[in-house]
């Protein structure tokens, strides 16, 4: 009877637990929706947009409008602010960003920070082989293969249009689209067009 009494307090322990975490990733989940300003994470599918590099911020801090500006994300997936260093941008939402941002600030720079990331623009995407007009292309939301394509010239009279190689940025592996299927792009994606063997 006394194992069953401790059982059953166990499981309402653990139940609050799951609760409470079943909370907070609810609002972790609507805090990203919020900041949600793009095109889909990185990189290819539907969700919170997540930072990567080439992507251009505009930072405000309200306490120093000199450490305000645009930042870019570098290669290494980093922003450099005066005073306060580095700071991992990559693979965060832009409200996450703003949270490692005030965080680091805190103590430091300002007692208490108030900070604003938005995207100022998307990193490029890039086309090349059978088209018109190879090369680093800014993105848009909204953006397709076919328009991607369309933007660089068009297909040469060698291309393969049933054979379109997608890669999606961060990614080494290539996938195979076809103009007619809309296949959305994503910051930093690169299309090649491969030649047509007859």
């Amino acid at each position: 009877m006394l194992r069953s009494i401790l059982w059953l307090i166990l499981a309402g322990a653990v139940a609050g637990c799951s609760a409470t975490s079943g909370i907070q990733d609810s609002q972790y989940s609507e805090d990203a929706r919020s900041s949600y300003a793009g095109p889909g994470p990185m990189r290819g599918s539907d969700g919170p947009y997540l930072l990567g590099p080439g992507d251009r911020l505009r930072i405000k801090i309200y306490s120093d409008a000199d450490m305000s500006g645009e930042y870019e994300i570098s290669s290494a997936g980093s922003v450099s602010l005066p005073l306060v260093g580095d700071i991992k941008a990559s693979g965060q939402t832009t409200h996450q960003l703003e949270q490692v941002i005030a965080a680091r600030m805190k103590g430091r720079v300002a007692t208490n920070p108030k900070v604003s990331v938005e995207i100022a623009s998307y990193a490029p995407y890039y086309v090349y082989g059978e088209v018109k007009k190879a090369g680093e292309f800014p993105y848009r939301i909204g953006l397709t293969v076919a328009d991607a394509v369309a933007t660089a010239g068009g297909l040469t009279y060698r291309a393969n249009e049933r054979k379109i190689l997608l890669r999606r940025a961060g990614s080494s592996a290539e996938q195979i689209v076809t103009l007619d299927v809309p296949t959305k792009v994503y910051p930093g994606d690169n299309i090649r067009v491969s030649e047509s063997l007859f």
